[in-house]
């Protein structure tokens, strides 16, 4: 049996990361499915997946719990085979947007938590395991889902806006770190993409990109982000490594 591209994307039982397994799958990865908890949600995004005829599993952990994070990996290796990729998608928003004289440290914990700390610990128990074993002539790959707001402030989330542009430090130190090793680190950075998570303010934004203030004259959605991921994850820009890319519509370029 032929080795295969393996991947787990965290937070991928909705919104961005589900989508990012569909094109994964589209690809032939096999996928390991993340959720904090073994759930309908869950359950019917692995359903999803396999419909398209892929190997899947569900892989309920919390991304959080960084001591966790080995037998998280061995559980989907034990099924999957050995794995060749990481999405890091799993993210939180903000407890209440407003004042940043206002933002409480549970906020600030809990979006450090989430989308800087255990994004580099993840990254890192996985890399542990690929350094630690031979590794099949297969593309292998980090790919880290931060945010537009790694770059540009939205005055009121802005313990938001600092976990991401934390990530996204990360995911260049890790490129430093790995590219020796011929392991790919990429920084995806969606701007205005319709999920649940923005949907209280997406139809402002859709307004504003309508507008004028993304290059394109609408909002993503998050099948645009699983395309561009699914063409990073499967080596499809040879020779690249610490790409950060704008998946934006062009919102944050430079205009007079």
């Amino acid at each position: 049996m032929s080795a295969q591209l393996v991947a787990l994307v965290t937070g991928s039982s909705r919104g961005i990361g589900l989508a990012v397994a569909e094109a994964l799958a589209g690809q032939g990865f096999a996928v390991a499915i993340n959720g904090p908890a073994e759930d309908a949600e869950l359950s019917a995004a692995v359903a999803r997946i396999a419909a398209l005829g892929v190997p899947v599993v569900a892989a309920p952990f919390d991304v959080t719990d960084i001591a966790g994070h080995e037998a998280a990996l061995d559980a989907i290796e034990k099924k999957l085979g050995p794995l060749t990729t990481l999405v890091n998608n799993a993210g939180v928003g903000v407890l209440q947007r407003g004042d940043m004289m206002d933002v409480s440290e549970t906020s600030w914990d809990r979006c450090f938590s989430v989308n800087a700390k255990a994004l580099f610990f993840l990254s890192q128990a996985f890399a542990r395991r690929l350094l630690a074993r031979e590794r099949p002539p297969l593309f292998h790959s980090i790919v880290n889902i931060t945010s537009s707001n790694a770059v540009a402030v939205a005055e009121h989330r802005s313990e938001y806006c600092a976990s991401k542009a934390a990530a996204a430090m990360v995911s260049k130190a890790l490129a430093v770190r790995l590219g020796r090793e011929e392991i790919a680190v990429y920084d995806v950075q969606p701007g205005l993409i319709a999920t649940e998570m923005t949907a209280p303010v997406i139809d402002a934004y859709r307004e504003r990109a309508e507008q004028g203030l993304t290059l394109f004259p609408r909002v993503g959605q998050p099948g645009d982000i699983g395309t561009l991921v699914a063409s990073l994850a499967s080596g499809r820009l040879p020779y690249t490594t610490g790409l950060t890319i704008p998946a934006d519509a062009g919102m944050l370029v430079p205009r007079f």
